[in-house]
């Protein structure tokens, strides 16, 4: 499974193409204090401009801002890769960005440069209004692996710690958000599933790459995992 989510994942990218649109499965939520808000990878890298943009990714600043203040607890990713980082094309002399090499894990999609430590492209959007996150979960510092759930790193062994803080601090919904959401939403959401948490997807407050049904196959993957899909206007602000 890992292997055919990278390689739509490659072609999606390759195409960046926009994000579908499908109706809500879930409305009425108030988060309370065993609720997290969870914002993923809304960084300069994956909106227009990026290396790596998301069609519209910033359009999902706006609607984040607006559900925030419901949220006592606010967790956000950074996608934080090393210089030659092991996912990057430019580290193999002949490769170029969307071409795959093989690691120790497995199939690896190569990218373009993106979210370099302290780089600019790596940095959040300056307009994200975050006032009460309390944690920063960055992925893909380890340089030989590459990341894309905020749970677990591509070689599905090695784990960020992000479960075992939300459980030591008696959260038990996460709400996610951000980009992309056939992508590393999806895969953070079925990570939290399995780790036990109820997940909500905020569909209007992610957006998707979707190319040849992989938003619609990354929807039902997460149904099939028990995450339900809300709207931000569900939300109890």
């Amino acid at each position: 499974m890992t292997m055919i989510r990278r390689r739509v994942f490659l072609q999606a990218l390759s195409a960046a193409a926009a994000g579908g649109v499908l109706p809500a499965h879930a409305a009425g939520f108030k988060p309370d204090a065993k609720t997290a808000l969870i914002v993923v990878d809304v960084q300069n890298c994956f909106v227009p401009g990026g290396n790596l943009p998301v069609a519209k990714g910033d359009e999902v600043v706006p609607v984040i801002n607006r559900i925030a203040p419901a949220f006592a607890n606010i967790i956000v990713t950074q996608d934080w890769h090393t210089p030659g980082h092991a996912s990057f094309a430019s580290t193999y002399p002949g490769k170029k960005p969307f071409e795959t090499t093989t690691l120790a894990y497995g199939q690896q999609v190569l990218w373009p440069d993106h979210c370099v430590q302290g780089t600019e492209d790596a940095a959040l959007h300056k307009d994200l209004k975050l006032p009460t996150a309390q944690l920063i979960i960055r992925k893909g510092f380890n340089k030989g692996v590459d990341s894309y759930s905020a749970f677990q790193e591509a070689d599905r062994k090695t784990v960020t710690g992000l479960a075992g803080y939300l459980k030591a601090r008696g959260i038990q919904t996460l709400v996610v958000t951000g980009l992309a959401t056939d992508f590393c939403v999806a895969w953070t959401a079925m990570d939290a599933r399995d780790a036990g948490f109820e997940v909500l997807v905020v569909e209007d407050a992610c957006r998707a790459i979707d190319l040849n049904g992989s938003l619609a196959a990354a929807w039902t993957q997460m149904t099939a995992k028990g995450v339900k899909r809300i709207q931000s206007a569900d939300i109890s602000v």
